[in-house]
């Protein structure tokens, strides 16, 4: 029998006992059995949430590309993990957004085929890279930086078509790296020194970051790390095949990338100095727009090195392919757009010119929306840098930031230790928050190395914290034989030009996406709530894929999330061969757990 509003109340009102002894049975009955519903969800670790729609960590994992049509539900009471096949044999060095294979769909513009161009999700891989046949652990920092496995990058081309330049030499089962170079014959060390001997900076703790465009196999970038300078070392994938590879795996810093129609994944005012040797990028092309990107990232008062055509010309045409008069013509060029971008001769000798960026706000007040180059409007947020086109326009140093200058920013290592003036535009950001971070690092680094012995050790070199604010897991690993990739998500708060500020490097990224390196690239992976921040947005099992396509076989992860989400990850990470202990955090009150896995070493069967 229904009754209707209007009723209730007249029953309510009558108060028979007879009348009410049906719906209060009624009432018992669907109390007892809602009460046994919520123990059933909180028995299994489950909120209530959960069963009102599917948690992010709850995936149906099923293979394509043409592989079994398998699909497995995992879910966190499950511990039946799902067995990734293996990719194909020629898949041992994928780069899923920079892949060869699909260049052709995208336009020669600028180069623009180079640059990040993602699969769909249709043509997502879900299969686990292969190492090359004959792969090893990579030799140990510091004996890595002169030498690497031959198996390992087996690749001849570089030393077959550049030998008489001395990048690398084949000997034995190795490569050795003699650190030569086109406009280095002398050797790497020697041309740092002549460069150093114009740059006083370089030797004082002035300079500390660099950036290495078209770096070759990095020998400038490895030299400068014994000087204190930490260079990020950029080159596209190209018929080179394997510039950054070979960094990478000496344990030199690198990323796959390109000046192209793209800026950089970096903000502004990231680098103190930027560097090109004979890079082939044909700056005074384009209005100069290459060069107006290396202005963005570079600090005001920051030092821009270049060595190669039309550096010093008068001595070196002859071997260009090209005539004086038109080397002379693009290097007037040259000067004349890097001194309307507020720049200067700062010095020159040889086949070494040094600009400098000005930091002195006059000569950006003569720059207007109509004057060559032209002078950025309010719209445009200079420390933008995902998937953001390049704008031909110089946006001024900020008046709000007296210390963000080269000279006015503390020299190496104490800037280090000293909280940035743009630590405030992050949201909740401080000097305060910025020590307690600072503290709470160094206590965490402390537990994780009694929990992992190897970091600290020789064994771990390259690491990257893929997602950091202030940059405080690398500043605790300073005196560590290791460098550090600090990644911060393109979808979070831009804290990039702290991590810089502090002297140390990072790029921006999107973990939906597949990382600009080649695969086995880093001997650390290093995760803090990453998948609680990302869960909404990315799926669990692509994170993972990515993390073992770019991990060292024999390398390791640490992954710090709640428990809820680590379940589902240690269960994806059997799939992935890896090898998972869950151990308890520093502080015992903390409600987040610690999932320490490690990469197993396998042979590819095909």
């Amino acid at each position: 029998m229904k009754y209707s509003k209007e009723d209730k109340p007249e029953r309510a009102a009558a108060g028979a006992g007879g009348s009410r002894a049906v719906p209060v049975a009624l009432v018992v009955i669907v109390l007892c059995a809602f009460s046994f519903y919520l123990g059933g969800i909180y028995s299994t670790g489950r909120s209530l949430l959960d069963s009102i729609q599917p948690a992010p960590a709850l995936l149906t994992l099923a293979t394509s590309g043409g592989q079994q049509d398998t699909a497995v539900a995992i879910t966190r009471s499950s511990n039946k993990a799902v067995v990734f096949p293996e990719c194909p044999a020629d898949l041992q060095d994928y780069t899923p957004c920079t892949d060869p294979s699909r260049w052709r769909k995208y336009g020669n513009y600028r180069l623009s085929f180079m640059e990040r161009h993602c699969p769909p999700a249709p043509e997502r891989r879900e299969c686990l890279v292969p190492p090359p046949k004959g792969y090893k652990p990579p030799i140990r920092w510091p004996k890595s930086k002169d030498q690497c496995w031959y198996r390992n990058v087996p690749y001849d081309w570089i030393n077959s078509q550049k030998s008489n330049q001395h990048w690398l030499v084949k000997d034995g089962d190795r490569f050795r790296f003699p650190g030569g170079g086109t406009m280095f014959p002398n050797g790497v060390g020697a041309y740092v020194d002549a460069m150093a001997a114009l740059v006083p900076g370089m030797r004082d703790g002035t300079v500390r970051t660099a950036l290495d465009t078209g770096c070759g196999v990095a020998s400038w970038g490895g030299d400068l790390l014994a000087r204190g300078i930490l260079a990020l070392s950029l080159a596209p994938r190209d018929n080179h095949e394997a510039q950054v590879q070979f960094a990478l795996e000496r344990g030199i810093p690198a990323v796959l990338g390109i000046i192209s129609t793209q800026r950089l994944p970096f903000p502004s005012a990231s680098f103190d100095m930027a560097h090109c040797s004979r890079c082939l990028i044909p700056w005074t092309e384009f209005g100069g727009l290459y060069l107006l990107e290396i202005n963005r990232v570079l600090r005001p008062g920051g030092f821009w090195v270049l060595s190669g055509p039309p550096i010093n010309y008068e001595n070196r045409w002859h071997g260009w392919n090209t005539t004086v008069q038109a080397q002379k013509a693009d290097f007037d060029r040259l000067k004349k757009m890097l001194s309307a971008m507020c720049f200067k001769l700062y010095n020159m000798k040889g086949d070494i010119a040094v600009w400098q960026k000005s930091a002195d706000a006059s000569c950006y007040d003569k720059l207007t929306p109509v004057t060559t180059p032209a002078k950025c409007d309010d719209s445009v947020d200079p420390d933008a840098a995902w998937y953001v086109p390049m704008r031909a326009c110089v946006t001024p140093p900020s008046a709000k930031y007296k210390k963000l200058a080269l000279n006015a920013a503390p020299k190496w290592p104490q800037r280090l230790a000293v909280a940035p003036e743009r630590v405030n535009l992050v949201p909740g950001g401080s000097a305060a928050s910025f020590k307690q971070d600072d503290a709470r690092w160094k206590a965490r680094t402390k537990h994780y190395k009694a929990l992992l012995p190897a970091l600290g050790s020789d064994k771990i070199r390259n690491v990257m914290d893929m997602n950091t604010v202030y940059g405080g897991f690398a500043a605790s690993l300073i005196k560590d034989p290791v460098w550090v990739m600090n990644v911060v998500s393109s979808y979070g708060p831009n804290s990039l030009g702290v991590v810089y500020d502090r002297g140390l490097i990072g790029a921006s990224h999107d973990w939906c996406e597949a990382f600009s390196t080649y695969p086995r690239t880093y001997d650390l992976l290093h995760l803090d709530g990453l998948f609680t921040a990302e869960s909404h947005r990315c799926e669990t099992k692509f994170v993972l894929l990515e993390m073992d396509r770019i991990l060292r076989p024999t390398g390791y992860a640490i992954i710090r999330d709640s428990t809820y989400f680590l379940d589902s990850v240690a269960t994806i990470a059997k799939g992935v061969r890896w090898s998972c202990e869950k151990r308890d955090p520093e502080n015992k009150t903390d409600k987040d757990k610690i999932l320490i896995c490690q990469k197993k070493l396998w042979a590819g069967k095909q």
